[in-house]
C-alpha cells in the first residue's frame, strides 16, 4: 500500500491570488482534496504561506499563534477605504515629515494593544464576512481583539515611501498599524506592498511556487512544541484518546511514542493531561480524538 500524501508544504505566493487559490493549485497538483492553510495573506501580498496535507491538517490550529514577520512599503499622504493599494482614496495630505518622526510613529505601536479588524477583511461577524458587507455599503463593526507588535522597524524613507519591517502576533493586520502609523503623524498612510518573509521556525526563503513544493514531515507542524516521549504501554493507551499523568509542562506539548511516530498533543489539566488532537495512523481521526 502506498504511504499517505501528508505533510507540511512551505509556499511563496505571488500576488493577485488568494490563499484559497494556492490551496486549491496544490489539491490539483497532489491529487488530494484534504488540504488546508495557517494564516490568510491578501490578495496583493506575497511570501510565506503553510499548509497542511492529509492530517497536517489537523495540526495547523498549533501554527496559528506563531510570531509573523513582514517586509513592507507604506505611502504616505494617501488613505484609501481598504487601507492598501487595492482601495479607493478617500483622503490625501501633504506630507513633511523625517525619517526620525517616521521612526517614533511606527515605535509606539510596538507592544501589546487591541485592534480592530479592518472592514475590508474575512472575519466573520453574525456568519458575515466583513468585506461582503463592506462592498455593498453596509457597515459592521467587528470587536477589537489583542495583538502584539515585537518589532516595527523602518529602514528608509524615499520622498512618501517607507520601507519597514514587522514582526507581530498571529492575526495582527499590518495594513491597520500603517494606518495607525499614518494617523499618527497626521498624514495618513496606506499600504502599498508586503511580503511575509518567516512564520515562527519557517523562513519563505525554504518556500516554493504553487504546485513545485514538497512535503515536509508532518512532525514539522508541531516542531516548536515541547516533546514528550512515551513508553510503547502507555504510547497505546494515548492512542486511544485517554487522559495521562501530567508532564509539568505550561501550554499544548507533542506526544510521541519513543523513537516512534507522533501520537497527538496534549495539555495538562490539574492531576491529568487530556488530549486535545490525537492521530490515528493512516489519517482517520480514532474514536477517541478529543
Amino acid at each position: 500500500m502506498a504511504p499517505p500524501i501528508e505533510g507540511l508544504l512551505l509556499v511563496d505566493k505571488p500576488p493577485g491570488v488568494t490563499s484559497h487559490d494556492v490551496v486549491d493549485i496544490e489539491r490539483r497538483a497532489l491529487g488530494i482534496r484534504r488540504i488546508g492553510h495557517a494564516g490568510t495573506l491578501d490578495p496583493m501580498a506575497t511570501g510565506l504561506l503553510l499548509l497542511g496535507v492529509g492530517r497536517a491538517t489537523r495540526l495547523l490550529r498549533y501554527l496559528g499563534d506563531l510570531s509573523k514577520t513582514y517586509e513592507g512599503i507604506a505611502r504616505l499622504g494617501v488613505e484609501t477605504d481598504t487601507l492598501d493599494a487595492q482601495g479607493e482614496v478617500v483622503r490625501t495630505a501633504n506630507v513633511s515629515v523625517s525619517l526620525a518622526e517616521v521612526e517614533r510613529a511606527c515605535a509606539v505601536l510596538v507592544g501589546s494593544s487591541m485592534q480592530t479588524p479592518p472592514a475590508y477583511s474575512a472575519v466573520k461577524v453574525g456568519g458575515r464576512k466583513l468585506y461582503e458587507a463592506a462592498r455593498k455599503g453596509e457597515r459592521i463593526d467587528a470587536p477589537a481583539r489583542p495583538v502584539r507588535v515585537d518589532a516595527f522597524d523602518v529602514s528608509a524613507l524615499d520622498g512618501r515611501d517607507v520601507e519597514f519591517r514587522v514582526t507581530c502576533s498571529g492575526g495582527t493586520y499590518v495594513r491597520v498599524l500603517v494606518a495607525d502609523a499614518g494617523r499618527g503623524l497626521g498624514c495618513g498612510a496606506h499600504l502599498l506592498a508586503l511580503r511575509r518573509t518567516a512564520i515562527g521556525p519557517f523562513r519563505v526563503q525554504d518556500a516554493r511556487a504553487p504546485g513545485d513544493g514538497s512535503l515536509l514531515p508532518i512532525e514539522r507542524a508541531i516542531a516548536h512544541l515541547p516533546r514528550v516521549e512515551l513508553e510503547p504501554d502507555e504510547g497505546r493507551v494515548a492512542s486511544n484518546g485517554s487522559v495521562l499523568g501530567p508532564a509539568g509542562i505550561e501550554g499544548p506539548y507533542a506526544v510521541f511514542l519513543r523513537a516512534g511516530p507522533l501520537i497527538g498533543v496534549y495539555r495538562d489539566d490539574g492531576p491529568k493531561a487530556r488530549p486535545e488532537m490525537i492521530l490515528a495512523p493512516g489519517g482517520a481521526p480514532s474514536p477517541g480524538t478529543v
